[in-house]
């Protein structure tokens, strides 16, 4: 059994940046895939960014390639996500999740999620 719990959604202003965090429980964090999606209320849960067990492979969605960074911390069992230069479209719920698939985008392939924190940018 894997717990996330994310941290560090906010209200921002359109251009500024927000750093979330995502503490998982347990001794095997680092052979976890981990990854990073988001949901508004008109959209399903979309795929934001994932990295691989060693934070070396990354992927990211299009929308925030360039602006978003994904990277991790096996020692202190974290996963975070930079986001800078955010829009107004970035709006949304903030879920990251583990996968014991390898990295990837699927959100089916993902078998723990946490509770969300919400990221509000204003334009």
């Amino acid at each position: 059994q894997v717990q996330l719990v994310e941290s560090g959604g906010g209200l921002v202003q359109a251009g500024g940046s927000l750093r979330l965090s995502c503490v998982a429980s347990g001794r095997t964090f680092s052979s976890y895939a981990m990854g990073w999606f988001r949901q508004t209320p008109k959209k399903e849960r979309e795929f934001v960014a994932a990295l691989s067990t060693s934070g070396i492979t990354t992927y990211y969605a299009d929308s925030v390639k360039g602006r978003f960074s994904i990277s991790r911390d096996n020692a202190k069992n974290t996963v975070y996500l930079q986001m800078n230069s955010l829009k107004p479209e970035d709006t949304a719920v903030y879920y990251c999740a583990s996968s014991t698939s390898g990295i990837n985008l699927y959100r089916g392939q993902y078998g723990y999620w946490g509770q969300g924190t919400q990221v509000t940018v204003s334009s």
